[in-house]
C-alpha cells in the first residue's frame, strides 16, 4: 500500500503478521468507529448519485465489501487487497476470490470510468504518495470518489492543533515531521502498523480539479471547521 519498497514491503509484513487482530482493531460492520459512521452515510447516498457499481480501494479483510452486500445486494462490490493474509481471512468469512482480489492503489488494474464510485477507507495515510492513489481513484471512477481518512492537522489539544496549522500553513510541514519522525517519515504503532502523517486535505485541490463538487463530512471531531478540529475526516468528491 505504500510506494517506497522497503517501506510497502514493511507494512505488509506487519499485516500478514497481525492478520488475525485485523477485524478486532479496525471497522466492522457493527462498530461505531468514523469508518463505520462515513461507510453509513456512503450507502445512503448511492442512490441518489445512481450508483450501480462500487469499487473499494484497500479493501482489507472486505468489510466494506460485506457491509455494501447486506445493505445493497443489488449493487456489485469490488474490492482490491494487496496483503495476501488478510485476503485469505475475507474468503474464510465467505467472500469469493471474484469479489476480493489481489491490487495496488497505485496501479489500479481497471479501465478508465469502469466503476461508478471508487472508495477508500482508512488507507491513504498508509500510502506514501497518496496523491497517486487518488489520481487512480478519479481515473477509474465514473461517477465519484469516496475517501474516509486521518486529518492529522485536527488531531491533538487545541495548541498542538493550532502549532500544526501554523506549520503548513508557512509550507513547513514535511520538513517538521522529519524531524518528527528522526527522518523516517512514518510511524509504527499496534495496530494501525506503518502510517504516514496524513489529512484529507493534502488532496481536496487536486479532487476537486477533477470534481464538480466536493463535499466534506466530519467523521470525529467537534467545531465548525473540520480541517482544525475533526482527527477524521470524509471527501465525497462528485466528478464533472
Amino acid at each position: 500500500m505504500v510506494s517506497n519498497a522497503s517501506d510497502a514491503d514493511r507494512q505488509r509484513e506487519y499485516y500478514a503478521a497481525t492478520a488475525g487482530q485485523y477485524n478486532d482493531w479496525h471497522m466492522n460492520a457493527q462498530s461505531k468507529d468514523e469508518h463505520a459512521f462515513t461507510l453509513s452515510f456512503m450507502a445512503s447516498i448511492l442512490d441518489y448519485y445512481g450508483i450501480r457499481s462500487v469499487l473499494d480501494v484497500g479493501a482489507g479483510t472486505g468489510r466494506t465489501i460485506q457491509f455494501l452486500r447486506n445493505a445493497r445486494p443489488d449493487i456489485p462490490v469490488l474490492g482490491i487487497e494487496p496483503v495476501a493474509a488478510l485476503r485469505d481471512i475475507g474468503y474464510g468469512s465467505g467472500l469469493s476470490r471474484e469479489v476480493l482480489v489481489e491490487g495496488d492503489a497505485l496501479q489500479l488494474p481497471f479501465g478508465d470510468r469502469a466503476f461508478d464510485l471508487v472508495c477508500e477507507f482508512g488507507v491513504l495515510h498508509h500510502i506514501k504518495t497518496p496523491e497517486v492513489a487518488v489520481a487512480e481513484m478519479l481515473r477509474v471512477a465514473k461517477t465519484a470518489i469516496f475517501i474516509s481518512d486521518s486529518n492529522n492537522f485536527g488531531q491533538g489539544s487545541v495548541l498542538v492543533r493550532t502549532l500544526k496549522q501554523l506549520i503548513n500553513a508557512v509550507g513547513l510541514w514535511r520538513a517538521a515531521d522529519l524531524v518528527r519522525t528522526r527522518g523516517k517519515g512514518y510511524t509504527i504503532s499496534e495496530g494501525d502498523g506503518l502510517a504516514y502523517s496524513y489529512s484529507v486535505f493534502n488532496n481536496y485541490k487536486q479532487i476537486q480539479q477533477r470534481c464538480s463538487m466536493v463535499h466534506v463530512l466530519n467523521s470525529a471531531g467537534p467545531g465548525i471547521n473540520p480541517y482544525r478540529s475533526a482527527s477524521h475526516v470524509a471527501l465525497l468528491g462528485v466528478k464533472k
